[in-house]
């Protein structure tokens, strides 16, 4: 089988998967709120949240990074979690995703202090895995996943199996964001805007996106799993 058949049944499975989890209410709306029940009734706290990116154009922000972003936001004010790393460099565009969404945080009443940036991660694997390394160096203990239902669903087994300390998943809850008054700050992303760009797609072939998506593109240095944190 070509590289070429191989991408295109493997991407036709990932977006026939994505669509299933999608029109699936446990994985988009009834496991999302029972983590998030649990969370707040045995008033679990995390040292922080890792948070994935996602492209920015420079002139708003996209529906899906707005409700990753405000979900963190407000699992910080509810104790849930006491830090943020927003995860991801500057891949299909020039701006650099993490930079973008702690800039927005910023805007919504985050603290600095509690920021973090990785921008490294071109791919939802390496956000998990480059965030981890930036979690031990900064003496976290303890990490939540906050992101989409769909791609927390994804990352799932990735999480489960290639780290020593346990990630939780709070995926950002619909029905919880949506009282969230419509809040749309205004950023400055001037400084924010790599030089030289190179989207991507023109570093790598489809293939190579769909492998580095499973991880391929990971230095586990020959560990199968990362230390605890």
């Amino acid at each position: 089988m070509t590289a070429r058949l191989i991408y295109s049944w493997g991407w036709k499975a990932l977006l026939a998967g994505a669509i299933g989890f999608a029109s699936c209410s446990y994985y988009t709306q009834k496991r999302p709120l029972k983590l998030y029940n649990q969370a707040i009734e045995k008033g679990l706290s995390y040292d922080a949240a890792i948070v994935p990116g996602y492209p920015f154009d420079g002139q708003a922000w996209d529906t899906l990074v707005k409700a990753r972003v405000l979900w963190a936001v407000h699992l910080y004010h509810k104790g849930v979690i006491r830090n943020i790393i927003f995860s991801g460099g500057a891949v299909h565009t020039p701006y650099v995703e993490a930079q973008v969404m702690g800039r927005y945080a910023e805007a919504m009443g985050i603290p600095a202090q509690h920021i973090y940036y990785e921008t490294r991660a071109e791919h939802s694997t390496e956000n998990i895995y480059y965030s981890y390394l930036l979690a031990q160096q900064e003496g976290f203990k303890s990490l939540a996943l906050c992101t989409d239902p769909i791609q927390s669903i994804l990352l799932k087994r990735f999480t489960n199996r290639r780290f020593g300390s346990p990630i939780a998943h709070l995926p950002f809850v619909r029905s919880v964001l949506e009282p969230v008054p419509d809040i749309d700050p205004k950023i400055d992303t001037s400084n924010l805007k790599i030089e030289d760009f190179t989207p991507l797609k023109s570093r790598e072939s489809r293939w190579q996106s769909v492998r580095g998506t499973l991880g391929s593109g990971i230095d586990w240095n020959g560990q199968r799993v990362l230390p605890p944190l």
